[in-house]
């Protein structure tokens, strides 16, 4: 983490993104301020730990951070604004109610969404900064909660192996027995299975 040179500010959040590819459920994001007195051990992009670590290091980033929210888009609002722009708002959404107010803001990627404080796009963010890698991991986990929630009212679309994201099995799944409701409907192997394409 010592490669990224931090602005000068006391407060600044961290914000990234889970469910961008997915056919199914919210996109979701999380935003982190960390405790500079409380640093946590073993941060990284949440893509890179085992689900065991991430499940950890979820409960000690809730616990040890200063403030932390989760935002998100439906995938109805994904269909109406398109999922780049769904992604944004549920960016803004996260930083907006955090409890504490950041004095800056660092997102993963290579564009920020209009916000309230300066804000700074991080490109692989989720492994050079602890706070975008903190909300790496507490937007991941929490969707894949849901995920497994979702699995187990539709286990035949195998929900809990796949998270969404257009598989051979997700898609096989979507052939034989259509879309459901939480299907992004915009996206081009749900239209298909809706025979709107």
């Amino acid at each position: 983490m010592s490669a990224f040179i931090y602005p000068p500010f006391q407060l600044i959040a961290g914000v990234d993104e889970v469910g961008r590819g997915p056919l199914v459920g919210d996109v979701v994001t999380a935003a982190v301020i960390l405790d500079p007195a409380r640093p946590i051990a073993g941060l990284n992009d949440s893509k890179k730990l085992s689900e065991k670590k991430r499940e950890a290091l979820f409960d000690i980033s809730r616990e040890h951070a200063l403030a932390y929210a989760i935002g998100r888009c439906s995938p109805a609002e994904i269909d109406e604004f398109n999922i780049f722009q769904a992604t944004m708002k549920a960016m803004q959404r996260a930083v907006a109610v955090l409890s504490v107010q950041p004095e800056f803001v660092l997102i993963d990627g290579n564009r920020c969404p209009p916000l309230a404080m300066p804000s700074q796009a991080v490109v692989k963010g989720d492994s050079l900064v602890a706070e975008i890698s903190a909300a790496s991991i507490l937007a991941k986990v929490t969707r894949d909660r849901e995920m497994a929630d979702l699995d187990l009212l539709y286990p035949q679309y195998g929900f809990a192996q796949h998270k969404g994201y257009p598989t051979v099995q997700h898609l096989a799944a979507l052939a034989e027995h259509g879309a459901l409701p939480v299907h992004r409907r915009s996206f081009k192997p749900v239209k298909l299975a809706l025979g709107l394409d």
